[in-house]
């Protein structure tokens, strides 16, 4: 049993600027995201099925959002080999975007088990649950790779070296449905993007929540940052 929303803890207004919501044609919120340079979002590939067209930045109560924090989408490309440590998608915004981004891992940089990082988003407080409007967060320590990946081998998932498993598994804090696609933060740092836990179940804290680790993905992204196109 567990008690209370699965990120816990709303996030105070003026932190975390580089938190998106990727969102319908409609305006509904369905994933989430995070700023990377003034022209582009990271969020996960598997958000495409959702169809993004805009993302919100520049506020963590989406009942505030007006036109000004709305940026669309002009181009979105996920990696070209998308698998299991593949969940990456970057988005290109319609205009530049003058809020502070998060900080990437630098070249060979690497978590490991037991630290301490955060994961933000406005998905669901419990399975099946509604999105939160306000942006919240949860405290989670990093998962040592072995243990994640005997977790996951009970159901036949390999899960390949390069993701990351953080929450989830021990403990009552972790991501939920429509989190996919935000960071794992860990000293200031975005490390990870929201993947994927045990069949969309966020109230069973049994199986590690899994991540994408971004940096097998630096040479991606700076290419086209610097091409300024995906």
């Amino acid at each position: 049993q567990r008690n209370g929303p699965y990120l816990p803890l709303k996030v105070p207004d003026g932190m975390l600027q580089y938190m998106a919501s990727v969102q319908t044609a409609s305006g509904e919120p369905f994933c989430g995201g995070f700023l990377i340079s003034d022209w582009f979002v990271i969020t996960a590939a598997h958000c495409q099925l959702g169809n993004p067209q805009s993302v919100v930045l520049g506020t963590h109560d989406l009942n505030n959002a007006d036109d000004t924090m709305r940026y669309g989408i002009r181009k979105c490309k996920g990696h070209p080999t998308f698998d299991l440590s593949s969940d990456i998608m970057l988005l290109k915004l319609s205009r530049p975007c003058p809020l502070q981004p998060v900080l990437l891992p630098k070249p060979g940089m690497k978590v490991s088990a037991n630290d301490q990082c955060s994961v933000v988003g406005w998905g669901s407080t419990q399975t099946k649950g509604s999105g939160s409007r306000h942006l919240r967060m949860a405290n989670v320590s990093v998962i040592d790779h072995k243990i994640c990946s005997n977790e996951w081998g009970k159901f036949d998932v390999k899960l390949p070296e390069e993701v990351i498993c953080a929450g989830g598994y021990g403990t009552n804090k972790g991501f939920c449905q429509g989190d996919s696609g935000g960071p794992l933060v860990c000293n200031g740092t975005a490390v990870g993007i929201v993947s994927f836990n045990y069949l969309s179940i966020c109230d069973y804290p049994t199986y590690p929540n899994v991540y994408t680790g971004l940096n097998k993905f630096l040479p991606w992204i700076t290419n086209a940052l610097a091409k300024n196109d995906c």
